[in-house]
């Protein structure tokens, strides 16, 4: 029989224990208890990652679902929040993770982690990656109307990005179908549920409606299954020959899966080296919105309930250039 050999015991006594860091855990799904400023061992970077000290974190809607726990595929209970980060690894960096960016010492896929302009604050790195108005970048494109609904409170911060800004609870169809009676080409729409049909229905023949989020089953602190169901019901079912008949597009972006599921980094990389060229051009600046610290996540998340949506149109002339337009926090 082979011998077993046991560590040695002195040796595992003397070793100094991993360093431990600050964290945000989310201990359980629902409300905003279950998040928890814990102390945890940092994990030593693998193959192809790196270890960043965190200055700054991203909060996002996404966060939002994960806590209530209305994902697809929601993630096992506890684990780190977070999908996004600025800080130090030698050079300041931002960085895309699976999880866990809400951290003081984050270990990021090498691939996803990106060399922040010298004139960037940690605050705009952490607000760029996922959490950034696209409708900033649309505005580095000539002659492109956009048009955007906010709440009333946020229509101050936004207005500047757009060309017409409606009031949320106005009816929003009836007011860009005055300003644009033809229609739009892009719909953006992160809501879900019945703005779907809302938004293809704004389209133009050839136009093009992309969902990359639904924010419309968030309507409380907790999971609420009638909204959940409610949004499902709401979104009509889509036809192809419809589609067909009247020469429009959908399609879908989910940032997260694009770069963890299905490897597209590349893809990724290609656009935010782009988007950090525009930031150093002085063409665009992300909107920080407010800073915490990780003590006061508890208020963050709660104040954190974004209700837009936008759209917009591209000149004839103009149709080799890429624009876009969207609803963002």
């Amino acid at each position: 029989m082979p011998e077993t050999v046991k560590p040695d015991e002195k040796a595992e006594e003397g070793a100094p224990a991993p360093p431990q860091h600050r964290n945000i855990v989310l201990t359980g799904f629902g409300g905003l208890k279950m998040l928890k400023v814990q102390r945890r061992a940092s994990n030593a970077p693998g193959p192809g990652e790196v270890s960043i000290r965190v200055k700054a974190c991203g909060l996002n809607f996404v966060d939002l679902m994960v806590r209530q726990g209305v994902l697809d595929s929601p993630p096992k209970t506890p684990l780190v929040m977070g999908f996004e980060c600025a800080g130090e690894v030698g050079d300041h960096v931002m960085a895309f993770t699976d999880y866990g960016a809400w951290g003081e010492v984050v270990v990021a896929p090498a691939s996803l982690v990106f060399k922040m302009p010298s004139n960037m604050s940690y605050a705009e790195g952490a607000a760029l990656p996922m959490n950034y108005l696209t409708a900033q970048l649309c505005r580095t494109v000539e002659d492109v109307t956009l048009y955007g609904t906010a709440s009333a409170h946020k229509h101050e911060v936004v207005k500047a990005n757009l060309t017409s800004v409606i009031d949320r609870s106005a009816d929003y169809l009836h007011e860009i179908r005055k300003l644009s009676p033809e229609g739009v080409d892009i719909v953006l729409d992160c809501m879900c549920g019945e703005d779907t049909n809302k938004g293809i229905s704004l389209l133009k023949p050839m136009g093009k409606y992309v969902l990359y989020g639904s924010s419309n089953i968030v309507t409380g602190e907790t999971k609420s299954f009638f909204s959940f169901a409610k949004s499902w019901w709401q979104v009509d079912k889509v036809s192809p020959i419809k589609l067909y008949d009247e020469n429009k597009t959908i399609s879908g972006l989910q940032l997260r899966h694009l770069a963890f599921q299905q490897g597209q980094t590349a893809y990724i990389r290609s656009a935010m080296n782009r988007l950090l060229q525009l930031y150093t051009q002085g063409k665009i600046k992300p909107v920080v919105d407010s800073t915490w610290a990780f003590e006061d996540t508890q208020q963050s998340t709660d104040e954190a309930a974004p209700q837009e949506a936008t759209a917009e149109n591209k000149p004839e002339a103009e149709e080799n250039k890429d624009a876009s337009a969207v609803n963002g926090q």
